[in-house]
Order: structure tokens, then C-alpha cells, then sequence
């Protein structure tokens, strides 16, 4: 192993609403508490199970905004993408939780089916599965 090379990779949000967000993304979409500390301020690690960086130009980002929401220009810097067992059902979990709709689940060109929200901590997230 080189000194470079990368064994995990955390995505670190900010969150205003703390308790929000951990509720969102612990409770209703299920990731698993990894660890916690307090130190004055709180952090929760949950675990997403794999994580990958993907890199696209804005082409790329443009062509899937097109697809899971009708028009380009959508996505920020970031969108999270969470694979779930069933993207119907977290999306109602999650809007019914608070996270608003930005467009409902559709199919892919590629087979999935895929939701785009606007989740706690200002996440734009793109809920996908089979």
C-alpha cells in the first residue's frame, strides 16, 4: 500500500439541524450508526455501505438532471446518490419526513429507477435501485 492510497472515503456535511439530518439519513433511510462523539458539538459517522467518488463534467450532470427532472441545471457542486432496496418507498419515507420532492422515481435508460430530493442539510440527493 502507497501512502496515496485511499482506504475510505467520508463525505462530511454540515448540518444546521443536526437533528434533522441524523434523523433523515440514520432513521428513515436506515444507515447505520458507525460511531459518535461529543465535543461540545456532536458528530454522527453512519455508514452508507460503499462509497465511490463520481466525477462528471457538467454535460453529464446536465443530461442526468434532464432525465431524473425534466430540465438541466438542477444539481449543485454535489448531489449525493444512495442506493436503496426500494426507491418508491424511500422517497414517501423521506418526503413524508420532511425532505422535499424535486422530482418523483422514474426509470433510467440504464434499468434503475431513480428520485431526486432535496434532503436535511441541504443535500440534493438522488435516491436509486433496482
Amino acid at each position: 500500500m502507497t501512502a496515496a492510497t485511499v482506504t475510505e472515503l467520508r463525505l462530511v456535511v454540515i448540518a444546521d439541524d443536526f437533528d434533522t439530518a441524523l434523523h433523515h439519513y440514520r432513521d428513515v433511510l436506515g444507515l447505520r450508526e458507525h460511531g459518535a462523539v461529543d465535543t461540545g458539538g456532536r458528530v454522527t459517522i453512519l455508514d452508507a455501505g460503499r462509497a465511490t467518488l463520481e466525477i462528471a463534467d457538467r454535460a453529464h450532470a446536465d443530461w442526468v438532471d434532464q432525465l431524473e427532472v425534466g430540465r438541466p441545471g438542477v444539481a449543485g457542486h454535489v448531489r449525493v446518490a444512495l442506493r436503496v432496496e426500494d426507491v418508491d418507498a424511500a422517497t414517501t419515507a423521506m418526503t413524508d419526513a420532511g425532505a422535499e420532492l424535486v422530482a418523483p422515481p422514474t426509470r433510467t435508460p440504464w434499468g434503475s429507477r431513480n428520485a431526486r430530493l432535496e434532503g436535511a442539510a441541504d443535500l440534493q440527493l438522488t435516491l436509486f435501485g433496482p
